[in-house]
């Protein structure tokens, strides 16, 4: 199994920067795709941005300019990197792999974190 461990949420004005971070642990074999997701209340979740293990990313349009995501393989690390935030930001974030553990690939999630701007 794979456990995933965020931290980096809280709460920041608008316009402020918030830097989260998510390490996957357990019998991981390789990991493909890292990303984030958010849910704000009453409204369905949906992808913020992922990376592949090659490098290559997406962003949702929302956040594109604001957003950067990275990671470090050797860590099974990820990290988004939140700039010029704005109340509508405002959400439970929730860290997501797409891991192979004994031959599977499987996807994890995270417990979630929750950023909210505001001030």
């Amino acid at each position: 199994q794979v456990q995933l461990v965020e931290s980096g949420g809280g709460l920041v004005q608008p316009g402020g920067s918030l830097r989260l971070s998510c390490a996957a642990s357990g019998s991981i074999f390789s990991i493909n795709v890292m990303g984030w997701y958010r849910q704000a209340p009453g409204k369905q979740r949906e992808l913020v941005a992922a990376i592949l293990s090659g490098g290559s990313t997406s962003f949702a349009d929302s956040v594109k300019g604001r957003f950067t995501i990275s990671r470090d393989n050797a860590k099974n690390t990820v990290y988004l990197q939140m700039n010029s935030l704005k109340p509508e930001d405002t959400a439970v974030y929730y860290c997501t792999v797409a891991a192979t553990v004994a031959g599977t690939m499987s996807v994890y999630w995270g417990q979630g974190t929750q950023v909210t701007v505001s001030s």
